[in-house]
């Protein structure tokens, strides 16, 4: 991972606080949904760019079994760790930057709240889509959550992508197919509304 990112991450999470970066929730549940009703139950996930999102405890308390998180920022996950053993479960955790994460086994499901709009690069969101195509076996699932078309173009001080349902299915069309789109419109801390697109995408 480049030394950049990890001082960026690091310092959005010590600096501002997990309830105040702007894609806080209480509650993360449109995944939860998505999940429920696209992904069977019990199977593994990972969640990428997971930070200290509270997805991880959720699964946990409905049956999910086989949960791990991945994100850039050691001190995001440690807040994770931290909350988890005090309700004495765990997950896997994996300190690493997504595009260069070489993972060493498949998941069920590949989870990605507000991570690939930030690969603005065409390279990077082809690394992306080539580790996701390898985490995630024939049949398996993608639920992806990114910009709308009418989001912000910064967030934390770093430039994103927007998309358009169609335009974030054909990023991923080599080897996915579209089950389930929708819009969801976030509201941050601050009362901003950001709009999110959300695909559900199925490995062919």
């Amino acid at each position: 991972m480049t030394e950049p990112a990890v001082k960026h991450w690091d310092g959005v999470y010590v600096n501002k606080g997990v309830a105040a970066v702007s894609w806080f929730q209480a509650r993360p549940e449109t995944s939860l949904r998505l999940l429920a009703a696209f992904c069977a139950q019990a199977g593994s996930v990972i969640d990428v760019g997971a930070g200290a999102s509270t997805l991880a405890d959720e699964l946990l308390e409905r049956g999910w079994n086989d949960v791990t998180v991945l994100d850039v920022s050691s001190a995001a996950l440690d807040l994770v760790r931290r909350r988890l053993a005090e309700r004495k479960v765990a997950v896997a955790v994996v300190v690493g930057d997504l595009l260069a994460w070489d993972p060493d086994r498949t998941y069920d499901v590949w989870h990605d709240r507000a991570v690939l709009h930030f690969l603005t690069q065409k390279s990077d969101r082809g690394r992306y889509v080539d580790t996701a195509a390898r985490a995630v076996p024939p049949g398996g699932h993608l639920i992806i959550g990114a910009f709308a078309e009418d989001g912000p173009t910064q967030c934390s001080g770093l430039s994103t992508a927007r998309y358009t349902c169609q335009e974030l299915v054909a990023v991923f069309k080599a080897d996915f197919e579209l089950v389930h789109a929708e819009r969801e419109e976030h509201h941050t801390p601050d009362g901003v509304m950001q709009p999110f697109t959300w695909v559900v995408l199925r490995h062919r």
